[in-house]
């Protein structure tokens, strides 16, 4: 069932059409910016979009002016990511998955524990805060270990009634979209 949905999801995604994810992913960032547990933040791990997700690379720009950003990096071995300060947007390269990443000389490592607020993608999310990830499990043994807000980012095509989870899911607290923002607990 979940792979079904999450390939009916990832299709949708795929035909969305660029400039309508750009204008939709515009209104998503004006809405993270009016949230108050993002506007106190100082540090916070931004997921670095790829592949249709919400477009953050904007988003990114716009904080590192006056945050400190925090961009994840896969470890395909372990399935793991280790978090990194992101000083510079120049600092990225195409790493796994064709993902940006910081590149080797930029990686400068940081606990998961100094960390404010944790912007995390998902395929799909029901409004409980439930999300479907890719599949690999990245961000929920990162998720697991995260004791601060976190906040999904997604298209409306993107909500789901119901999102079946298991043990080791761990619900977002809030989820926006171009069209509002939903408080989970």
């Amino acid at each position: 069932m979940k792979e079904i949905l999450r390939k009916e999801i990832k299709e949708k995604r795929r035909k969305h059409i660029k400039e309508e994810q750009r204008k939709k992913s515009k209104e998503i960032k004006e809405k993270l910016l009016s949230v108050k547990e993002y506007r106190e933040a100082k540090t916070v791990l931004f997921y670095v979009s790829y592949n249709g997700e919400v477009f953050t690379h904007e988003m990114i720009k716009e904080a590192l002016k006056d945050k400190k950003i925090v961009v994840p990096i896969s470890n395909v071995e372990t399935q793991t990511l280790c978090l990194s300060i992101l000083e510079s947007w120049d600092d990225l390269e195409p790493s796994s998955y064709s993902i940006l990443e910081p590149k080797k000389e930029c990686i400068r490592e940081i606990s998961i524990d100094e960390i404010d607020i944790v912007i995390v993608p998902g395929v799909a999310f029901d409004l409980n805060g439930n999300r479907m990830g890719h599949g690999k499990g990245y961000y929920d043994k990162l998720l697991a270990k995260i004791k601060t807000t976190t906040i999904g980012l997604c298209f409306e095509f993107q909500l789901v009634e119901k999102i079946q989870t298991e043990s080791h899911d761990k619900p977002v607290d809030i989820i926006i979209t171009e069209n509002r923002t939903i408080y989970c607990r």
